[in-house]
């Protein structure tokens, strides 16, 4: 069996040495390799991969020109793993190797990803309360009942990774759209050490961006295929206040007499009704472009067993779904 460490690093050169060191030392018995993305380091990170990868070739190394973010750091290294399990970890010494064991033994009761809980979170307070709340606000959302949904510290089992597309602050659901997916989500408690070297990369921005992101996994994992269930819902309900509200109004013109022209609760009404009939046109307009979508392009289905069938080449010719059974796809 054969591991595969992904590390996104971002100015990390004091670390780098000796989290490779406690990888190695906690891979004895496995295949590994260990895939450091430079996501746009302007230290020393790269000088110090490129001698860890001329002293060992199973380092590999990439380089980004400028800084793009965990998750693409993350998707580009998920496209080059090679390995039957995947590890993703941080590079600035926090998550412990040591757990490596353990992720390996939760995957085999079952699991097809299993995401890291920092019970004892070795962090400042700024950065531990709005964690707190991310993963409150993010287990109401989806139903997914973990921990810490923003532990870096993961294991996948192949082809997982494969099936997973990241940007923006995405990185921080995976367990989600791994759920969404049909896979089995787990989780461990694991050692969370303090920062040893350099300085967080925790800013401030993240807060609203994670807050969009939050909205973008809740309409791709639930609302992707039938947007009329979420415009339709709110555009109904819209209208139908409008409604209830023009009706009473009309009673009060017609049966008491009472002048309308200066009620701002008419304004209301005909607001609601406008605006609720946009949002059902909207959402008929976007299953268009849905149904557009899937005439002209094959939608990603994963299939796990195929009975008495060579390949699914007959259900292509049939206009069937794209179909990706392992890591080989018709």
């Amino acid at each position: 069996m054969k591991l595969s460490f992904i590390i996104p690093v971002l100015n990390e050169q004091e670390s780098l040495k000796e989290l490779y060191t406690e990888i190695v030392q906690n891979c004895q018995g496995y295949e590994y390799e260990i895939i450091f993305i430079d996501d746009g380091s302007v230290d020393n990170s790269f000088a110090v991969m490129q001698e860890l990868a001329e002293n060992d070739e199973k380092v590999k190394a990439v380089k980004f020109r400028r800084n793009f973010g965990k998750a693409t750091a993350l998707q580009v290294g998920f496209n080059l793993a090679e390995g039957d399990i995947i590890f993703t970890l941080d590079g600035d010494l926090q998550d412990n190797p040591v757990e490596i064991p353990n992720f390996i033994a939760k995957l085999n009761e079952g699991y097809d990803l299993v995401s890291g809980w920092k019970r004892k979170r070795r962090d400042p307070l700024y950065k531990i309360l709005p964690s707190k709340l991310f993963n409150f606000v993010t287990a109401k959302t989806f139903h997914l009942k973990l921990k810490d949904y923003n532990c870096g510290f993961k294991a996948y089992r192949h082809p997982l990774e494969k099936e997973l597309v990241l940007y923006g602050e995405m990185h921080r659901y995976i367990p989600v759209l791994a759920h969404s997916l049909g896979y089995k989500v787990g989780e461990i408690p694991v050692a969370h050490r303090p920062r040893k070297f350099g300085k967080s990369k925790y800013g401030k921005e993240r807060y609203l961006r994670g807050f969009f992101d939050l909205l973008t996994v809740k309409m791709i994992t639930q609302y992707s295929k039938s947007p009329l269930y979420l415009f339709g819902r709110v555009g109904i309900a819209s209208t139908f206040i409008g409604l209830v509200i023009s009706i009473y109004l009309a009673i009060l013109k017609l049966f008491y007499g009472q002048p309308l022209s200066n009620r701002p609760l008419l304004f209301l009404g005909i607001l609601l009704i406008l605006g609720g009939l946009q949002f059902i046109s909207m959402g008929l307009i976007s299953e268009l472009i849905v149904n557009r979508f899937r005439q002209g392009n094959r939608t990603p289905v994963s299939i796990t067993h195929c009975l008495n069938i060579e390949s699914p080449v007959p259900l292509l010719e049939s206009k069937q779904p794209f179909i990706e059974l392992g890591d080989r796809k018709w």
